[in-house]
């Protein structure tokens, strides 16, 4: 009888061990992000679609500890500290420059892939883009710098709007040069610019009264995590006092917002996914340039769509294509249901936009023959 409870014990411990040893063969990414689980809901499968084209599902041949801090920009560091003390093979940085920046001042040793919409040069994440040296690399996403071109944009969208309202995030470092840029952009094109900070989900409804206060006839949204965690309450309150409202990804049309412009975010973390399975497979973080995701802002079809679509006359459409060889961004239109625009408040450029998405079904929150009847 005991030798038989000796060789159950021994086989007990020698199943333990294999599952130890199995468990301990199973790769650990540390994802460390500035936001939350459901908004970054597209960019995380996005990221696990990159990491399966090398070879690794999550729960089945890699494992995933995600840290995420919610908006809260303070929580940062301690995150990737606790990341860095639970031994991870590799770290993933996104939404913005802090969460690298937290994790590079963690670790010098595990490796870290970052995407940002910052040069990661310019903010110290690596030495070049070419040779990135040290344990980051990663991608930039070319957001910020289309600030300007996002009021541009929505001028010519609502060409009888004279007061602009800018959406900033004061806890996002480094704002200010991005500030001055679309000042500057605003004063160029005659533009009255009021710029307004939020920094918290109250404080987004009080911007919002402050625009209606000010009497401002449109609204540009900075590319900021932290909006992009609240895009559904912006999308909301821009419906409800019928502000048209620029933002930075197309996820915001998606929920129902005006305009969006700026490249792909889920190609970026796609390419994530891609960079952290090619370093579990032992590749140098240092050897992987730092490259920048500029996505063409329209696909094949729609560009040969647009081709054939009458209402876009030869020298928008050529100027369209400009914009889309220089600025490499992706631009979704989506009318707010709720909204009764009259086609007076839009420009020639803004009817024909309408008009050519309704026929490609681009207005992702509503049906095409809702809105015909709501813009003409």
């Amino acid at each position: 009888m005991r030798r038989r409870e000796v060789m159950v014990l021994l086989g007990v411990m020698t199943a333990a061990r294999a599952l130890r040893a199995q468990q301990k063969a199973m790769p650990v990414i540390g994802f460390l992000s500035s936001g939350s689980p459901g908004p970054f809901a597209p960019f995380v499968a996005a990221f696990r679609q990159g990491l399966s084209e090398t070879g690794y599902v999550e729960g089945q041949t890699v494992a995933i500890e995600y840290r995420w801090a919610e908006g809260s920009y303070d929580r940062l560091p301690a995150l990737a500290a606790d990341l860095v003390g639970g031994k991870v093979d590799v770290i993933t940085a996104s939404g913005g420059p802090l969460p690298a920046l937290a994790a590079k001042s963690a670790t010098s040793t595990i490796p870290i892939v970052f995407s940002s919409g910052v040069d990661p040069v310019e903010r110290g994440l690596v030495a070049s883009l070419a040779r990135p040296g040290g344990n980051l690399t990663g991608f930039t996403i070319v957001s910020l710098e289309l600030m300007p071109k996002r009021l541009e944009l929505l001028s010519e969208l609502v060409p009888q709007a004279s007061v602009f309202a800018l959406l900033v995030n004061p806890n996002n470092a480094g704002i200010e040069p991005m500030i001055r840029e679309v000042q500057e952009a605003a004063r160029a094109k005659g533009l009255q610019l009021h710029v307004l900070k939020a920094g918290t989900e109250s404080e987004i409804d009080t911007a919002f009264a402050a625009l209606v206060q000010l009497q401002a006839g449109a609204l540009v949204v900075s590319a900021d995590p932290f909006f992009n965690n609240r895009r559904e309450q912006l999308v909301a309150l821009a419906a409800l006092h019928t502000v048209p409202a620029m933002y930075e990804l197309r996820e915001f049309a998606a929920a129902g917002g005006l305009i969006s412009y700026a490249p792909s975010l889920t190609a970026a973390y796609r390419q994530v996914g891609i960079y952290v399975g090619k370093i579990l497979k032992g590749a140098n973080p240092a050897d992987l340039a730092a490259d920048d995701v500029r996505a063409g802002h329209q696909s094949q079809d729609r560009q040969g769509a647009e081709a054939d679509d009458p209402a876009v006359d030869p020298d928008e459409r050529q100027r369209s294509h400009r914009m889309s060889d220089r600025f490499a961004a992706e631009s979704v239109c989506s009318m707010l249901c709720g909204w009764q625009v009259a086609t007076d408040t839009l420009g020639s450029i803004g009817k024909r936009t309408i008009r050519a998405n309704q026929r490609l079904g681009s207005f992702l929150s509503c049906d095409s023959a809702s809105m015909v009847n709501k813009t003409g």
